[in-house]
């Protein structure tokens, strides 16, 4: 059977479709690589990767060994995490994904505690969208993830932390601006300012205003594609219509903020991991200061109704 070297070996390629750049991750030769992958190839009696195409691509059985590869290298690092978690020892790298309508409103609230408070963690945060987190996270590129639930994917876990009411951003001279609630019925998305596709967000503008995906605004001046909250809110004060907002996003806004009537829409937002995910400790420590961050009100979903994006 192949080593547990050559299996890092194996699935690095897999992830960077390239030999040399597999090389340079793994912190060896390409040579030495290369050799090492082709004698686990001889043991296994089978090729794992065709080389011929560019970049690399497994072949069909190269596809479930890498599979069942990374299962194996992440029980090995489970079997040190239990070690170190039971000396007490949190220490290492923590990687996480944080897609772009929560990274401004929620990472300010608990990343600088949790770095102070566990100093032996080495945090690395990278803004992505959903689609992006998944995929580095069934790679190994990422640790955990913090975004909108549910996912339904088969291979990913998820812990549930809190739940954001979506709420209006409107313009004064808008009709929404003179109410308090605004029925759901009211919210047919003619001159609502929608994020560009990618953005789960998006999907729930989309899903709770009841519109065309591929509709287009006769009431909007211009049509926009972009990935920022803070943009759309700055569209809505100077051109007009209205936008939807997570909570956390309305925290410091002036009156231009109206809640939907009930059920008041809600979004999950959840810790998502690959389900033999190794650091347990580690992610324990991450949800206990997210939810000591964040709102009380907000550790519940009883007091509205979630809003899928899927």
């Amino acid at each position: 059977m192949p080593t547990l070297t050559q299996l890092e070996y194996i699935v690095a390629v897999d992830t960077y479709r390239h030999f040399g750049s597999a090389a340079q991750k793994c912190f060896v030769t390409q040579p030495t690589l290369s050799m090492q992958i082709k004698k686990a190839e001889e043991e296994l009696g089978t090729i794992l990767f065709d080389r011929s195409k560019q970049p690399v691509i497994p072949t069909d059985v190269g596809v479930e060994v890498v599979k069942q590869a990374r299962v194996v290298l992440r029980e090995k690092e489970r079997l040190h995490q239990v070690l170190a978690d039971f000396q007490n020892n949190v220490s290492g790298q923590l990687r996480i994904g944080i897609i772009p309508t929560l990274a401004p409103y929620l990472l300010p609230l608990f990343v600088g505690d949790f770095v102070r408070s566990h100093p032996k963690i080495v945090l690395q945060v990278k803004e992505l969208t959903t689609e992006q987190i998944t995929i580095a996270l069934q790679n190994d590129l990422l640790d955990v993830g913090i975004l909108v639930t549910p996912l339904y994917e088969e291979q990913i876990n998820e812990q549930p932390l809190f739940y954001e009411e979506i709420k209006l951003y409107v313009h004064p001279q808008h009709s929404f601006y003179e109410k308090s609630n605004i029925s759901l019925d009211e919210l047919v998305g003619q001159d609502l300012w929608l994020l560009s596709q990618g953005h789960c967000f998006r999907n729930q503008m989309i899903n709770l205003c009841a519109i065309n995906r591929n509709e287009k605004s006769a009431l909007l001046p211009f049509e926009y594609e972009g990935g920022s909250l803070e943009a759309l809110k700055r569209l809505v004060d100077r051109e007009g219509g209205f936008t939807l907002v997570p909570e956390l996003a309305t925290h410091n806004l002036n009156g231009s903020v109206r809640s939907v009537a009930s059920p008041s829409p809600l979004r999950e937002i959840s810790l998502v991991s690959v389900r033999n995910f190794a650091k347990t400790k580690a992610l324990t420590l991450l949800s206990e200061q997210i939810l000591q961050a964040v709102p009380k009100h907000m550790h519940t979903k009883n007091r509205g109704q979630i809003v899928e994006w899927k």
